[in-house]
């Protein structure tokens, strides 16, 4: 019997051993696993590289990020419109999340329109200017079943404008006819001159319009003039469509021309005038003045808009013509020293590839344009990120990755900066990213690093390309340091920013594919995640300087006194703008160096006057001390 069960034993052994042999690697896999879990625990890990926390979310309030912007209440507004759904958006669901990172309590806010894909900007009194979206969605060549295209519509009655409804009925010469698509309001023609000298131009307005039935037989090749159904009076003569052609071609997504500002502390949308132009994809700047320019986009039949710009007025709540000047879709366009633009030459894409894609400097007064020379690998600034670098006194601005145009499969790991304070400015490499990335996110952080994470290597994450690595880079010694890698691959539709408190916040990502043999679709990454940098870990985080009492509105070019506990201890006085970011474009984010006094437990700061460097707004004052350990944020107004 003991034999037998000596034999039994020995079986057993060689099971067990064949087995662990056959399952080897995945017992070392699961095991290093452990062991990372274990070391990015450790409280020196933390200290040194920060850490990351995937927030709790309620699964009825988890959206579709595709912008985020970071609100004077300390709350962040997160936009997902239809959130590039098109269940969603033929049903009309459109969605914004509130998210209150103190608490990490979230509130759904009522949205008028699809704001997926709009622009924004921060405005002078803290509210915030959404414009743009979706009008509708892209059908591919293969998937276009009726018969579509522009239809320019002209007035010539000078005496009024005339309101079309959605579905008007514009009717060519052979018969075939075509429904607009959305609602359209034409201008009336305008009258110059006097007597037998006055002419007459025609209001005119574009909408896209679609054959009633199915087939490529109800496509008209032809230049023709439709009559438009349902008009009485002299309108049937004075009103009328044209139309090059209407085929059978891809359809892109449309704009819309909405424009609203959401406020605050009512929490809700409100409309304001719409812009002249529709527009998806469009880039919005704060000005000097407060004013804003919104700069291009795909309009309502999805061809991109050849230099239409318009400008916004907070005070008139109207639009009107800005300078002409041709980009690509969601071009980054940094306002700099002298009221100026600067484009970094990166942008989300759509439009010629040999066209608008150049960097310079835009001077809008005079609208001419400096290009600037020396960028590395200049055909691939798509999908690349871009940053004012702090301080933004420095005038440098510097932009990371990128890749090809479209669904290019190529990427770059390049770096390159550009001071704009050089009599000839020009684009100088900096150091290289770990490798190839696009859709890299980067946060300025109170102490002047600038942290940068996540990003793919192929396009929209394709074949399992996201890169899951964080790092720092540092103005100062530019070069790259190495930070706690993110939990979640982050690609297209991606967004990241910097909160009160120090930490940074990640939203989003738009997978094309869900498996490396790209046999899957994606499904869009809901969840938020959090990192704390390492000042946030240091033993002696207890001892943070903390803004006290002083002016909520210090005037620029003024002396703000703020009472400071650990005032002595201060190197470093900065005012932060609040982020609004989509598509890996932040025009909104800069960090301003303001020079201080400290005494006797107050700190005296010297506001900067130039409202080129210091755009109206609100600001979070940040203090950080001679060892790198930032305040929370004080919200300053400066309007």
């Amino acid at each position: 019997m003991a034999e037998r069960r000596v034999r039994k034993a020995l079986a057993g052994t060689a099971v067990a051993l064949v087995l662990a042999g056959l399952n080897a690697p995945a017992a070392i896999g699961f095991a290093r696993e452990q062991y990372r879990a274990y070391e990015i625990a450790q409280p020196a890990y933390k200290a040194r590289y920060g850490s990351w926390q995937v927030m709790e979310t309620p699964g009825g309030d988890r959206l579709n990020a595709i912008h985020a912007a970071l609100l004077h209440t300390g709350k962040v507004l997160l936009v997902a419109g239809s959130g590039n759904d098109r269940v969603k958006f033929d049903a009309g669901t459109f969605t914004t999340v509130l998210w209150n990172p103190k608490d990490n309590s979230y509130k759904k806010i009522r949205t008028p329109a699809d704001l997926f894909c709009a622009g924004h900007t921060q405005l002078g009194d803290g509210r915030l200017l959404v414009a743009g979206g979706t009008a509708r969605y892209e059908r591919l060549d293969g998937d276009v079943e009726r018969a579509g295209g522009r239809m320019l519509v002209k007035n010539e009655n000078p005496d009024r404008p005339l309101k079309l409804a959605k579905g008007t009925r514009f009717t060519a010469p052979s018969g075939l006819t075509y429904r607009s698509m959305t609602a359209a309001t034409v201008p009336a023609a305008t009258k110059h001159g006097q007597g037998r000298k006055t002419r007459v131009t025609a209001g005119e307005t574009n909408v896209f319009v679609e054959a009633e039935r199915k087939g490529p037989k109800f496509a008209n090749s032809r230049q023709s003039q439709y009559e438009i159904e349902g008009l009485r009076g002299e309108d049937v003569y004075n009103v009328y469509g044209l139309a090059q052609k209407i085929t059978m071609d891809k359809q892109d997504f449309q704009g819309i021309k909405d424009a609203f500002e959401f406020d605050p502390v009512k929490e809700e949308y409100v409309r304001v005038d719409p812009m002249k132009k529709a527009r998806w994809y469009p880039t919005l700047v704060t000005l000097a003045d407060g004013r804003v320019l919104s700069v291009s986009g795909l309009d309502e039949a999805g061809e991109v808009l050849y230099g239409d710009n318009e400008i916004y007025d907070p005070r008139t709540k109207k639009w009107s013509k800005g300078p002409t000047r041709y980009f690509p879709t969601y071009p980054a366009l940094f306002l700099t020293k002298g009221n100026k633009l600067f484009y970094s030459g990166a942008n989300a894409g759509y439009g010629p590839a040999d066209q608008g894609r150049t960097p310079g400097l835009w001077d809008l007064e005079r609208n001419t344009f400096e290009p600037v020379k020396g960028m590395s690998d200049p055909d691939q600034l798509e999908t690349a990120g871009s940053l004012l670098l702090p301080p933004a006194q420095d005038q440098k601005v510097m932009v990371l990755g990128g890749g090809g145009v479209g669904e290019s499969k190529r990427s770059t790991e390049r770096t390159t900066i550009v001071d704009l304070k050089s009599g000839r400015p020009a684009y100088q490499d900096g150091p290289k990213l770990s490798e190839p990335t696009r859709y890299l996110n980067s946060v300025i952080l109170p102490d002047d690093s600038v942290f940068t994470t996540g990003g793919s290597r192929d396009y929209r994450g394709r074949g399992n390309s996201d890169i899951l690595k964080a790092q720092f880079y540092e103005p100062g010694a530019n070069a790259f340091r190495p930070a706690a890698d993110p939990l979640v691959g982050r690609n297209y539709h991606t967004e990241s920013l910097l909160l009160p408190d120090g930490r940074v916040a990640v939203f989003g990502s738009d997978p094309l594919f869900s498996d490396k043999a790209g046999s899957r679709p994606g499904s869009f990454e809901q969840r938020i995640e959090v990192y704390e940098p390492p000042y946030l870990h240091r033993k002696d985080v207890g001892q943070r300087p903390v803004i006290g009492a002083g002016p909520e509105r210090p005037a620029p070019g003024s002396a703000a006194v703020y009472e400071v506990r650990g005032a002595e201890r201060i190197a470093k006085v900065r005012l932060l703008r609040p982020s609004s970011v989509t598509h890996v474009t932040d025009v909104e984010q800069r960090s301003i160096q303001v020079d201080f006094t400290a005494k006797g437990g107050k700190v005296t700061a010297k506001i900067p006057a130039d409202r080129s460097l210091v755009p109206p707004g609100w600001y979070m004052l940040t203090m950080t001390d001679a060892k790198g350990l930032p305040s929370e944020a004080k919200w300053v107004h400066l309007p």
